[in-house]
């Protein structure tokens, strides 16, 4: 598969049409929140029960997912039974890079980041956004450069958005 430009409309588009519970996380999280930060995959935490596992692979089935930096015809199962199995995925897909996390670092996982979760528009359609505060803890934890960076644009932003 050739690699695809980043779309997280499509995306977001093919995870919704299969009905899968996520919160978007990472830099489109920041973005939606106000973050200036660009970024070039789109990073989500899922629930992990069975039927949610099973949306989520036959969404990843659809966008013809692989996992990035793999060789190629490498043999991976692509169902809930291999995703219960792992818990972070990195796909290359027909809408580019796909980050599919369990228990981001930081975090409780799909129930904690759900319960503080936000609505906002991202490529057009309605989703859950980590909370300002998870996305910090969660970059804190990462503890990256790139990540520590994003930890001050965040509490930049918090902290004015608060002000108001």
């Amino acid at each position: 598969m050739k690699p695809r430009a980043f779309d997280p409309q499509l995306a977001i588009e093919v995870l919704s049409r299969h009905i899968v519970r996520f919160v978007v996380i990472g830099g489109v999280a920041a973005g939606a929140l106000g973050s200036p930060t660009q970024t070039f995959d789109l990073d989500i935490c899922y629930a992990r029960d069975r039927e949610n596992l099973e949306r989520l692979a036959s969404a990843l089935r659809e966008l013809k997912a692989r996992v990035r930096g793999a060789p190629e015809g490498l043999p991976f199962a692509l169902d809930a039974k291999t995703l219960k199995a792992g818990d972070h995925f990195t796909f290359a897909t027909l809408a580019g890079s796909l980050d599919c996390l369990g228990t981001p670092e930081g975090s409780a996982g799909y129930d904690g980041l759900h319960a503080n979760a936000v609505e906002n528009e991202i490529a057009g359609h309605t989703v859950e956004v980590a909370s300002i505060d998870d996305l910090i803890a969660m970059k804190r934890a990462a503890g990256r450069p790139k990540d520590l960076a994003e930890v001050e644009i965040l509490v930049a932003i918090k902290e004015e958005t608060q002000a108001d």
